[in-house]
Formats: C-alpha cells, structure tokens, sequence
C-alpha cells in the first residue's frame, strides 16, 4: 500500500464511511496523511486526582471502580458516570448520551482521562472527558501502549471534522495508518534539498504533525509541510512554463508605425506604465514562442486598450484574436469600444454570446449588424473575421479560427482553469502546430507570494497608475441614520446632471418563511419599487440584473451610457468593468454581503472622469469584523493594498479560487511567507536546472503529475 491507494483498502472502512471521508476530500492514503490538525490539545502534563482544578484541562491516570448508565426519563437523556482512583485520591468522569461506553470501559480498566473539570452538587468530575485505556488495544489505542497515548497524555490534535468522523475516529485511523508496516512511505524531496534546507524526513515529519512529542516539533513538522507543498507547487508552474517555452508560436513583427497611428487617434494619452507594458506584451509577441502573460491593472487603470493594442499587433501581421469576457454585459461593452477605437483600421470584429451575436465592418462604421451564429462561425473559421469577442461561447467545440495568434482573456481567474486551457489546446493539437499567444488580465491585484507560486507560469505587467486628472473617490460608510441625508446628496448629484449606481445584493426579495436569516438583504426588485415611487417619484430610474432578457439588458445599458436614466439599481452584473464616465456616485446596499475586492471592483464603476465621484457603502450590520473590513474599503483607494488586506481577511484559498486544488490550510496559509515562498522557488529552480525532467526523481515526477491531475491548470 502506498500513498496513492485508494481508503477503500484500509480495514473497516466500507462504503458508508468512504462517502462520509470524501465530504472531507479525502480518497487516497496520501489525502488522508496530509489530513492535518487545525489545533492540538495540551493534555501533556499528567495531574494527580487530588491536584486538578475547576474549569481547567487537566490529565488523569487511574483505575476504573465503578461504572454505570442511567437514563433521566424527562429528557430521555443517557448519563454515563465512571468513578476512578489513583494513589491520591478519586474523581468521576460523566459523559451525555454514549451507553456504550459501558461495554468498552469496565471495572480495574486502567485508563487516562482528558478534559475540563466541572463542579457539580456531589463534587467535582470530568464533563465528557476522552478517554484511552491504558494497555492499548486495537480499537481504542492503536498507537501502542499507555506510554504512547493518542487522544490523552500528549498534545492531542483536533481536526477538521464532518458528521460521523470525529477527531477521536481519524486519530485512532491516522495511529493505526502510521503505524502499518505495510504502508510504503518513500520519501520524494530530493536529498540535496533536504539536507541544504533542513527538511524533516516524511515519516518523521507525518508522527510529528499529527502526534507531536512538543510544541516545537508540531511547528518544526508543519514547516517542513510547508516547505514541500510550495516546492512542489513552483517546480509544476516552472515546468509548465518550460514546457510552454518549447511550443512553437506565430513571431509577429512590431509594426511601429501602426502602434505609432492607433495612439495618436485616441482620444486621451497614454500613461508611462501602459506604453511601458504595452512595449512589453509587443516584444513577447515578437518570439517564436507563446506569450503567456498576465496583466495587472487596479480599476480604470486602461487595461482594454493595452489588450486592443496587443491585437491590433497581431492583426496587423493577418492573424486572428479572440477576446474572452467574464459577462455578456462586458463581452458588449468590449466590443462597442473596440468597434470605435479601431474602426480607422478597417477591421471586421465579432461579438459571440449565449444569445446574441454582432457584426462590425468597416463599411458600415456606425452601426453593429445583427448576424447569425451560422454565419459569424463561418467568418471565424475562414479568417474573415479579425477580431472576435465574445464570453464562455468562444470555447465551444464549434467555434474553429481559420488563424487565431493571440488569446486574451478578461478577468482570467474567473474562467476555469480547465476553460482557459480548452482555448489554448483547441487550436494546436500537436506541438508541431502554432500556439497562440495569451494574454490574461485581471482588475485583482495578485499579492507578491501568489505571483511567484500560484501565477508562477506567467509573466506578469503591472499597471499602476491611473490616468491623469482622476480624483480620489470619497468612500463613507453609511449607517442607517444618515440613509436621508445620503439621498438628498444623491439627489444633488443628479440636479447637476450626473448618474447614479445603486447595488443590491439579491434579486428577489426574500421569504420569510424559507429564508428568514436574509429577510434584510436588500433585493433589486424592492428597491426598485422603493426608490422609483417613493423615493425618486421624479427621476428615472431603472433596474438591472442577470435573470433579464439579453436585449432588455442591452437596453437598460445603452439608455443609462446616453444619459436617459438617472438612476441604475443592478446586482453585481456591473461589477468588472461597465465604463459610464458621467456616473459619480456608487451606493451600496448590504455592503457586508461583498467581499473587499468586490467592493472595490463597484467603486471603481464611478470616478472615470474628471469630476469628484463618490462611494456609499451601506450596511445595518454592528458586527466589529464587518466595521473592520468595510473601514479597509475607506482607507485603502489602492486596489494592490486592498488585495494584501484580503489575503490577510480570506486567506490565499478563498483568495485565489485555488480551494479545490486540495491543498491542506496550514500549505495554504504558508502562501502569506515571502521568505518560505521565495526559498522554495529556488529549491525548484535549482533542482531543474541540474535535472529538467526530473529523470533522477521519479517518485517526484509521479507527485508532480499527481498534482497537475488535480489541479487541471493546463
């Protein structure tokens, strides 16, 4: 048996506790292992009977006098109660509702109890302390005997648990897995990055985490976890970054005097750190190797025309580009801005969604056309469409490109990984075969840790700085005392002929009956009903949200870009990148539902002028975490500050969309490290430059592969 069997092969676990143990995501031994404990217990010091003390943990040693169960008839309650002596005196143990106990601890059983000592009518005891016989058996104390103890007499650990796996079972499991002589535990760190960064062994580090000998060995064990996982992480992303280095790409020529062209005809300069990434995703897309680049920008930071410039580059050269959005609303607004900047090129673009697909040519150049999907697929496939945009519809088995040379992707770490790689290989079978290029970018600032680990594939562009003119946005939290005052400043706003963004959490308002914990989330509906008659009777106000008809939603778009309505009341659906430049104000109803880089994705929204913009953040909430987070929101106008708060405040898991990669929260947790990231990147890359496929590491190839399985990232 070795780490990759399947549980199914460990004693006495049968289906029902399989399915029970994969609630838990663990199907192999090696899930199972790296199953860790999120606390310990400190049951380590053993206490006489006559020296415990009242409401503290305390350890115990002793025989077993008497033991009983009653039932209380009023509450049908079993009542469990042991009486145990040692040479100091005796003390009772109770538990609540486990009779069964009587048929597993019986009279002149040597036992250790572990647990907080109550006070009671008839003196002191144990209020449902573990247990563990002394003498060891099978079932109870697989580990070996008293002086080996697993659930008491030690720093006993705590895990994650599910209904019907307790901590006591998976302990008593991972005691008697340990201890299995059949289980082949080899060993895959390298031996020359053990011994240079002082890596515990894996058996010893197993023991050590899940029955440590002290603190210290617990910390030292889990730093040796850390330090593997991160090693294995950077050695998969650099490899996959090698590997995408031998696929072979269209090298498309830097045509100057385009670029040169296309800058001079917009309406607006450029800042220094888009020509400066521009300049870079131009010079990859020169290679004959794939790009693969990820561009940062904070909200409003000109991240769509860097990416229309890469494509122009390409479409210059008579290849195809393919552009992926996030959400049909963003997937329109690319195009309508792609058909208006570009349309000086004579260039035939395409928009591809789940219901309704256009048409750009430059002979007509004010107008979309409507085309089928018949059609479009047709031009895709022939080369006659240049440039096609569009959301998840692009990866469809039916969608071929007659040239495609470069990919970009719109938030990319919205799209699954399995998506983003179904892009890719679509179009290149075999390595012989061109890659496209691919640009990702995102309005979600990747802390360092990350970049280098989880992001560690691509190259990454940093925009940081907003274009000129841009004022800071005023950010309040709004209790609801000053919910009047906030709408006559509103309705200021609109009297001098700016917009309004109003965001509710829900669409539907909530029934009672079935959802009574969230019968106070605002609702879009409601609001709606709200603001437009109670509220704003005057003003015109609309309202927005996924469940609509793609044309209406189109409608309510165009109407509010033009200015027709003052007031627009949507869920998230305009969280990334919905640009109206005449909307000042953003008002957020249960502003605690969202998460920081939510928040700061709707405040961006607004301030996309040159005027004063304003962000409301209103909440009824008085709970100290959510005054906490929102007040990060108040202080923080910089996307890549937020993003190390909510690193900090979610975790790297939630952070980075990567929980279902399998990883355990104490690796997880160590992404935070800097140090421990950076010294794991260099173990990886030293160890690739001295083995690059990892010929003399077979069982670290197997582990490799393993992870890639799981993970799904190419």
């Amino acid at each position: 048996m070795d780490l990759y069997s399947p549980l199914a092969q460990l004693p006495r676990i049968g289906p029902g506790l399989q399915k029970k143990l994969k609630k838990l995501g663990l199907v192999t031994v090696r899930d199972l292992l790296f199953h860790f404990p999120h606390r310990y217990e400190d049951f380590s010091r053993l206490d006489s009977m006559a020296n415990v003390k009242i409401n503290q943990d305390s350890c115990v040693q002793g025989e077993i006098i008497a033991i009983e169960t009653t039932r209380t008839w009023r509450k049908k309650l079993f009542i469990t109660e042991a009486l145990i002596k040692d040479a100091t005196g005796t003390i009772k143990a109770v538990w609540f509702n486990r009779p069964y106990l009587t048929k597993i601890l019986r009279p002149k059983d040597h036992i250790a109890l572990a647990g907080k000592v109550a006070a009671g009518k008839k003196g002191i005891y144990f209020s449902n302390p573990s247990y563990e016989k002394l003498g060891g058996d099978e079932e109870n104390n697989p580990a070996g005997t008293g002086e080996n103890l697993i659930h008491t007499g030690r720093l006993v650990p705590v895990y994650p648990e599910t209904e019907g796996l307790s901590s006591r079972w998976i302990r008593s499991i991972m005691g008697q897995l340990l201890s299995a002589s059949m289980l082949r535990l080899e060993d895959t760190m390298p031996s020359a990055v053990q011994k240079e960064y002082q890596i515990m062994p894996l058996k010893k580090a197993l023991w050590q985490v899940h029955f440590p000998d002290s603190s210290d060995a617990a910390k030292s064990a889990q730093e040796s976890f850390a330090f593997r996982e991160l090693f294995h992480i950077s050695l998969f992303v650099l490899r996959a970054k090698a590997r995408l280095a031998q696929h072979k790409a269209a090298a498309i020529p830097l045509n100057l005097e385009r670029m040169q062209r296309f800058v001079k005809l917009l309406p607006f300069t450029l800042t220094d750190a888009q020509k400066k990434t521009v300049w870079q995703i131009l010079k990859d897309l020169e290679k004959p190797r794939p790009m693969n680049r990820l561009l940062q920008g904070d909200v409003g930071s000109g991240k769509t025309v860097v990416a229309l410039m890469a494509a122009l580059s390409a479409i210059s050269s008579g290849y195809q580009a393919a552009f992926m959005a996030p959400t049909e609303i963003l997937a329109q607004q690319h195009f309508q801005t792609a058909a208006n900047l570009l349309k000086k090129f004579r260039l035939h673009i395409g928009l591809l969604t789940g219901k309704t697909d256009l048409w750009f040519s430059p002979k007509l150049p004010n107008q979309f056309i409507e085309i089928s999907r018949k059609k479009l697929l047709e031009k895709a496939k022939s080369g006659d469409v240049h440039l096609l945009i569009g959301t998840h519809t692009l990866i469809q088995d039916k969608v071929k490109f007659g040239n495609l040379a470069l990919v970009i992707l719109d938030e990319q770490h919205r799209f699954g990984v399995k998506q983003r790689a179904k892009l890719l290989v679509q179009h290149a079978k075999t390595e012989e075969i061109k890659l496209p290029h691919l640009l990702s970018m995102t309005a979600t600032p990747i802390p360092r840790t990350l970049a280098l680990t989880i992001y560690g594939d691509l190259d990454l562009s940093l925009l940081d700085e907003l274009p000129k003119g841009r004022k800071k946005i005023i950010t309040r939290v709004v209790t609801p005392a000053e919910r009047e005052e906030t709408y006559g400043f509103i309705r200021e706003q609109i009297r001098d002929k700016k917009q309004v963004f109003v965001i509710c959490p829900r669409i539907e308002g909530a029934d009672p009956e079935k959802d009574f914990l969230r019968t106070e989330t605002k609702a879009v509906k409601e609001e709606y009903e709200k603001l437009s008659k109670d509220t704003f009777p005057d003003l015109k106000v609309a309202m927005l949200h996924g469940k609509l008809p793609t044309k209406e939603k189109e409608r309510i778009m165009r109407d509010f870009k033009r200015g027709k309505t003052n007031i627009l009341i949507s869920t998230s659906v305009v969280e990334v990148g919905v640009d109206i430049p005449n909307a000042t104000v953003m008002m957020i109803e249960g502003a605690e539902r969202f998460g920081l880089a939510q928040l700061h994705q709707f405040r961006g929204r607004v301030g996309r002028n040159e005027w004063q913009s304003y962000c409301f953040l209103f909440t009824d909430s008085r709970a100290i975490t959510t005054r906490q987070r929102l007040r990060a929101i108040v202080d923080c106008e910089n996307g890549f500050e937020l993003a190390e708060r909510d690193l900090a405040i979610r975790g790297p898991g939630e952070f980075s969309g990567t929980r279902q990669w399998g990883i355990p929260d104490l690796i997880m947790n160590s992404l935070t490290d800097l140090h421990l990231v950076e010294k794991t990147r260099q173990a990886a890359k030293d160890t690739l430059m001295q083995d690059p496929y990892l010929k003399n590491y077979p069982l670290l190839k197997t582990e490799i592969d393993k992870f890639r399985e799981k993970i799904h990232l190419e």
